[in-house]
């Protein structure tokens, strides 16, 4: 029961997500950003 929740929760998680950022270069900044926000969080 859990484990289907938790597929449901990442599913949902992942399309929207792939609706948030509509091109490649969409992607590639949200990449960036998180490589930026982890540095800045070391």
């Amino acid at each position: 029961m859990a484990r289907k929740i938790l597929i449901a929760f990442g599913i949902a998680t992942m399309s929207l997500a792939a609706t948030a950022c509509n091109t490649v270069k969409g992607v590639g900044q949200d990449i960036e950003s998180v490589g930026e926000a982890g540095d800045d969080a070391i």
